[in-house]
């Protein structure tokens, strides 16, 4: 009884890791790609794209916010405190730093 318990255990183990492997619509190398992986998609939407990136510091939170409509763009920090987000590289993303309400940093990636 306990081997087959084992077994089975083992089995759905080796299961559940195989479907996990498999790539989903939004990872590379599948026709079904995500909006968020296409740059050209957000270059098209972004209608910030055109202005530096320094523009945006001194802004207020809620401006730099209208501004960044349609772009790809993250609070990294805020108030001192680092926020959690992904390791990934993404050259269109910015990322913001808010101190006070403020846009205080800007960096790319």
């Amino acid at each position: 009884m306990t081997r087959l318990a084992t077994l089975l255990t083992t089995i759905a183990a080796t299961l559940g890791m195989a479907a996990c492997s498999t790539p989903g619509p939004e990872q590379p190398g599948n026709a079904g790609v995500s909006k968020m992986t296409e740059p050209t998609t957000q270059a098209a939407t972004c209608q910030a794209a055109a202005i530096p990136d320094n523009a945006l510091i001194g802004k207020s939170e809620q401006d730099a916010t209208a501004l960044l409509n349609g772009c790809l763009w993250r609070i990294s920090e805020r108030d001192g405190k680092a926020l959690p987000g992904t390791m990934d590289y993404r050259e269109e993303r910015r990322n913001l730093g808010i101190q006070g309400g403020k846009v205080i940093w800007v960096r790319r990636g």
